[in-house]
């Protein structure tokens, strides 16, 4: 019999972050290794739960969770998103422009899926949650990555976006907070991003998954709220200011100028159809979380242990030698540089993996997040300080080993 082959839009997709170095370290546990894991954004893990009024409501409302809801969500689930819509100020948005998701990345992908034809273009920032360019990818469109500039807080490079749009450009990616910089965008910023998309026709997909998790008495303003001369796609969820990933409830609104995208709203409405309904019982958290005790508040503040595990891996990959970071404002990452100099990567993944085994901590490389250059990884911040100056202390121990098996020490 032939060998049976995967889809040739999947040749373009990855996702790195779930990738084959996650699969190494399974197979490492189950070897009987205790794994460090600084490679993703799952809170629970880490001791960050569900806020209990949320759990309860859950809970209380499993009886009535069996069977399937309207296909954009629960009316009363929308109503409080369309409430908080209204606190970002994104103005226009009815109950009908919001639909609930397993997460915001199935909708992500819908997005994508119901908007682009085969070569379409996308302008995805760069680094990316890579998410984004796999969603593109697979739904036949190009991926075009836009810098965003270390030197300068990690903000878009607004000449370089500008200097990538084309006649098939369809829309513009804009993730802030941004994930997985740590990045905040101000006003003045989103004004100019706004003023290229309406230059050019682009329809904006703002990723706010983190706009909660700020730092420092930092705020967030909506992309959309700026602006209803153009299409915005905004989306958000539970999982991350809420801590509630395993639920699955994710959201994306559409405002601004709906009127030009008729025939695409159409086509987000049979997406939305064909897969029947999201998750039912997470759907019945969103009320409750988004009205209740915002207690993302306790955990970002000063002395917040969120912001005080921000400031520790912060202060100890600084002090490594030939390694740089840009202090993350937002959201539950940093995305520190090694100087290629004093550490001459050639593969990053293969670097990363040498770390992993030999230290049993695991991160992801830069260019799993569509970084250009082999010399960024990702570190999430959610252990426990303890847990995290141990796996850092393995870190700054093996780029000790590396340097001096290269000669650069």
């Amino acid at each position: 019999m032939e060998a049976i082959l995967k889809s040739n839009k999947l040749l373009n997709v990855c996702y790195e972050i779930r990738g084959p170095i996650p699969e190494r370290a399974r197979q490492m546990e189950e070897e009987g290794h205790r794994i460090i894991k600084l490679n993703i954004g799952n809170l629970q893990p880490f001791g960050f739960d569900a806020p209990e009024e949320v759990v309860q409501d859950v809970i209380r409302n499993l009886p009535n969770a069996s069977g399937y809801v309207d296909s954009k969500g629960l009316f009363q689930s929308r109503k409080a998103i369309m409430h908080y819509s209204q606190e970002k100020n994104i103005a226009g948005v009815t109950v009908d422009d919001i639909y609930i998701g397993n997460g915001a990345s199935e909708l992500i992908v819908m997005a994508m899926q119901g908007l682009l034809n085969n070569g379409d273009e996308v302008l995805v920032p760069m680094p990316d949650y890579p998410l984004w360019t796999a969603a593109v990818s697979l739904a036949g469109g190009r991926p075009r990555h836009y810098l965003c500039d270390e030197a300068n807080g990690w903000l878009p490079a607004l000449d370089d976006i500008r200097a990538k749009i084309s006649d098939k450009t369809k829309a513009l990616v804009i993730i802030n907070p941004n994930n997985p910089t740590g990045a905040l965008y101000p006003d003045e910023v989103l004004r100019e991003l706004v003023q290229i998309a309406r230059e050019h026709g682009l329809i904006i997909y703002a990723d706010e998954i983190y706009d909660k998790v700020l730092y420092d008495g930092a705020k967030h303003t909506s992309i959309a709220s700026l602006a209803d001369d153009i299409l915005f796609v905004t989306f958000n969820g539970l999982s991350k200011n809420y801590r509630a990933c395993g639920y699955r409830a994710g959201w994306m609104i559409v405002s601004g100028n709906k009127k030009i995208a008729r025939d695409y709203i159409e086509g987000l409405n049979i997406l939305s159809t064909m897969r029947l309904c999201a998750n039912v019982p997470g759907q019945y958290a969103i009320q409750t979380a988004l009205g209740g005790y915002q207690s993302i508040d306790d955990l970002v503040c000063p002395g917040g242990r969120l912001a005080k595990q921000r400031d520790l891996a912060h202060e100890l990959i600084n002090a490594m030698p030939g390694v740089s970071c840009v202090k993350p404002k937002a959201a539950l990452y940093m995305f520190p540089k090694l100087d290629l100099n004093v550490y001459p990567i050639a593969d990053d993944q293969q670097f990363i993996l040498e770390f992993l085994q030999q230290e049993k901590v695991l991160l992801v490389q830069g260019t799993g997040f569509n970084w250009h250059q082999p010399d960024h990884f990702r570190v999430v911040f959610l252990p426990n300080t303890d847990d995290l100056t141990d796996a850092l202390g393995r870190l700054d121990r093996f780029l000790a080993s590396y340097r001096k098996r290269h000669g650069t020490a």
